[in-house]
């Protein structure tokens, strides 16, 4: 498991996809320009799932690839190194990515009314599907009376402005 002491670039792998991106990244601090062979060798896991993680830290742009040609067996390897540095810019990056679902999700929340029939198992509805269901709740039956969603935009907007906040420093 992971603790709060951990190096941020394996926080972040961590979070990122769980247990097999933790022992790559550990791998990875350890033993900087190691191979696909070499990492699944440190961290006992298949050679396939070293090259997912491998991959996809490198397409998040938190680790990079040097091509060399290995002098035994006499074909290409990818030497791989971590990019510690770029951690704060991948973070930054998600956050935005976040902000702006969360306006897009607030956007549609302003500008739609919905109807509910107070049943927790069941969704909330536009106005337009209300009126195509004559007001009926097409799970349970119940009449669909409009529902105040204040609450959820505040809640948006808050988030929206903390993520703001936090990307402008």
């Amino acid at each position: 498991m992971i603790d709060k002491y951990e190096d941020p670039f394996v926080k972040i792998s961590y979070m990122i996809g769980g247990d097999e991106y933790l022992k790559v990244a550990r791998s990875l601090l350890k033993s900087q320009d190691a191979t696909d062979e070499e990492i699944a060798s440190s961290t006992g896991l298949r050679i396939n799932m070293v090259r997912k993680v491998l991959y996809d830290l490198f397409g998040k742009a938190l680790i990079t690839g040097v091509r060399v040609k290995d002098e035994r067996k006499g074909w290409f390897v990818y030497r791989w190194r971590s990019r510690r540095d770029e951690v704060e810019s991948f973070i930054e990056n998600q956050k935005k990515k976040i902000g702006d679902r969360l306006q897009q999700r607030l956007d549609y929340e302003n500008s739609s009314q919905f109807y509910h029939c107070g049943n927790n198992d069941c969704p909330r509805v536009t106005f337009e599907d209300a009126l195509e269901e004559f007001f009926k709740c097409t799970s349970c039956g119940g009449v669909l009376n409009l529902k105040k969603n204040e609450k959820l935009q505040k809640a948006f907007a808050k988030q929206i402005d903390k993520i703001r906040k936090e990307t402008q420093v």
